[in-house]
């Protein structure tokens, strides 16, 4: 188990919109701009190998560049490049932390002091939801990939453990930023399930901006 104080104080930082890394879990990433092959660079070169995920914030009329003010870093597990020069990589989730500050510097990406007080559940053993019932949740679920004419393997969901499941969906669901900020705050994994939960029944309602079936 990762200790805290492993953990770096300055991180760069990714602010990709609808993006959404959880602790334990792994995101893909197609990296070709320019300040973010530099930033893949320099991270690899550290031992941490560390990238922060966070959502962009703008503040209309303030500050286009605003960022959420909790965001999840993950360390870089899988990297491949191709021939065109662009990288395909993987990140596995650490644990959340908390943007301090901005770092102004001369990097072309942007970085961030980072606190990772308040995460430790993060750092620790895989969570479970002991209020979860499965067979209402997939059919839930199941409504909602019928709705989005998306297919899934059940045989799959059904076994998956409760945070595999819960965190994944999480991650591959298409929600607004704002919705994902909302599941990565979650405070537990019941808390996220919960939420998720909420989203599902709002989308199948007709809410957001997809169009929805009943």
């Amino acid at each position: 188990m990762r200790n805290a104080v492993d953990l770096p104080e300055t991180i760069p930082v990714f602010p990709l919109p609808g993006a959404l890394l959880l602790p334990r879990a792994h995101l893909p990433l197609h990296i070709f701009e320019p300040r973010y092959l530099q930033m893949l660079s320099d991270a690899l070169k550290t031992d941490s190998r560390i990238i922060g995920m966070v959502q962009p914030n703008p503040v209309p009329g303030r500050s286009e560049k605003g960022l959420h003010t909790i965001g999840c870093a993950g360390r870089i597990t899988q990297f491949s490049e191709t021939e065109d020069g662009r990288y395909m990589v993987t990140l596995t989730g650490l644990s959340r932390f908390r943007v301090v500050e901005e770092i102004d510097g001369f990097t072309p990406y942007r970085r961030c002091k980072a606190s990772w007080a308040g995460f430790d559940r993060d750092l620790g053993d895989s969570e479970t939801d002991e209020t979860l019932d499965r067979g209402p949740f997939l059919s839930l679920l199941s409504r909602y990939f019928d709705s989005r004419d998306l297919s899934a393997d059940w045989d799959t969901l059904k076994e998956a453990d409760d945070e595999l499941l819960v965190n994944s969906l999480s991650m591959m669901l298409d929600f607004q930023p704002e919705d994902k900020q909302a599941l990565l705050e979650a405070p537990s994994l019941d808390t996220r399930r919960e939420t998720l939960v909420t989203l599902i029944e709002y989308a199948l309602r007709g809410g957001g901006e997809g169009d929805f079936l009943q």
